[in-house]
């Protein structure tokens, strides 16, 4: 499997596998490819976040 399809697959895990699981179907492209996207795009928010946090605490 292509990094980023095994990355964006990773991301999917528990609440945000059902959703994908939902999604996939009903957008235009393969479900294995849309799988990745919305793996992919929470994976990305969940690294946002921490950095987010760690320099929020950082400046404190």
């Amino acid at each position: 499997m292509e990094l980023h399809k095994t990355v964006g697959h990773a991301g999917l895990s528990g609440w945000r596998e059902k959703v994908a699981d939902v999604v996939a179907p009903r957008v235009p492209i393969k479900d294995e490819n849309a799988r990745a996207l919305i793996g992919g795009a929470f994976f990305l928010l969940s690294v946002y976040y921490v950095i987010a946090t760690i320099v929020k605490a950082a400046k404190d």
